[in-house]
């Protein structure tokens, strides 16, 4: 049977104010496509549908239409767990609704074996799905003690307990896969995954993913790559755009899974071609920016701009600059002569980072918990929305 393994779609996000809704929409339709064309008989859509708790209408229904169309009325089985950044009782709450269409939706840890018939090959796929399993989500504390490596222990115990007991389920004579929303140590992760343990506690070992299961479809982190050192074929399809410059340059795909019952699978990535590509460019001074945009280079990016100077870039320029090139996000002076300052621009921090160091100064000490950076976020998240609708 042929899987197709996606992840990260974040719907909704924007980029420094910036709507990205139709480069959004631009994949799900190329991603509706690829399903298509390879012949696609299930989709594995491995967490954070959307980029807050709470997302836009707008976001909503571009996912609910899309579960239409790549179910193709119930023909293609389709499976898309909660991710750390969505609200799993909202992701759920159409299920009665999306079973009719051959569309599950798993927003809380369970113990449920999900199975599908696959009438192409004549085969049972048994799928083991784990949404974001963070202490809250479980409703159980892990850690008395709150002690970062206890936790990180504990947390790593209790998703492989997990996964030796679901494994228990797994038939022979079935294609038997897991997926899951987690942070896998040893991974690349970039800084637009925003999330509230990235390498913190909520980290589990290569080895703890399940040994039993054919393959391990993750969802978490954006840059897509195998897991190195897992006991089985494991692996994050990465986010369908860039959504941080840190990612400027890297390739987006989504995975093919050709999988037979008691094989090892053939996995190969499909490119997607959609978005606007984020590009990081630095100028020596405003007169080369301003070759730079005769030339027309990077005309459809978002631009991350820093131009090297000895004074302050005059207004005019600025204004000059963004009004010949819209897709600028940002324009920034590096002085002569002040390396600490260009490591500091360089170096920009995201702001959920920002926040929490914010945090701990207020509080001496203090760490916001997931409530606590979700609701800061989707207030960003809605000051945002109302911006771009000012413009």
């Amino acid at each position: 049977m042929r899987l197709l393994h996606t992840a990260d779609w974040h719907l909704g996000r924007t980029l420094e104010g910036r709507s990205r809704l139709e480069e959004q929409q631009q994949f799900l339709d190329e991603l509706v496509s690829i399903a298509e064309q390879e012949k696609v008989d299930a989709v594995i859509m491995a967490g954070d549908v959307f980029d807050t708790v709470n997302p836009p209408a707008a976001a909503e229904q571009m996912f609910y239409d899309t579960m239409a169309r790549l179910s193709d009325k119930g023909r293609r089985h389709v499976i898309a767990i909660a991710g750390n950044h969505d609200h799993p009782d909202r992701l759920s709450a159409s299920s009665p609704l999306a079973r009719n269409l051959g569309i599950t939706l798993v927003g809380l840890p369970g113990t449920e074996m999900y199975s599908y018939g696959i009438g192409r090959t004549q085969e049972k796929l048994n799928v083991c799905a784990l949404p974001y399993p963070s202490e809250s989500r479980l409703k159980e504390m892990l850690s008395e003690t709150g002690e970062e490596l206890q936790l990180r222990n504990e947390y790593d115990s209790w998703v492989g307990k997990y996964f030796k007991k679901m494994s228990g389920c797994f038939l022979p004579g079935c294609v038997n896969i897991a997926m899951s929303h987690l942070y896998v140590a040893g991974s690349n992760e970039s800084d637009s995954e925003r999330p509230v343990h990235i390498g913190g506690a909520y980290t589990v070992a290569a080895e703890t993913l399940p040994e039993a299961a054919q393959y391990v479809a993750l969802g978490h982190l954006h840059r897509p790559q195998n897991v190195r050192r897992a006991k089985t074929a494991a692996r994050y399809s990465g986010s369908p755009l860039s959504y941080s410059f840190s990612e400027a340059g890297q390739s987006k795909s989504v995975t093919i899974i050709d999988v037979e019952p008691d094989q090892a699978p053939e996995i190969k990535e499909i490119p997607l071609s959609c978005g606007r590509p984020l590009v990081v460019y630095q100028a020596n001074g405003v007169a080369e920016v301003y070759r730079w945009l005769d030339e027309g280079l990077n005309r459809n990016a978002w631009v991350d701009l820093s131009i090297s100077v000895k004074d302050s870039i005059a207004m005019e320029d600025i204004q000059n600059i963004r009004k010949a090139h819209k897709g600028i996000i940002h324009i920034k002076p590096l002085f002569e002569n002040s390396p600490s300052q260009e490591t500091a621009v360089q170096k920009k921090l995201p702001i959920d980072e920002l926040f929490s160091k914010f945090y701990e100064r207020q509080t001496g000490g203090g760490t916001p918990d997931e409530k606590v950076l979700s609701l800061f976020l989707e207030l960003i998240s809605d000051e945002e929305e109302e911006r771009s609708a000012a413009e």
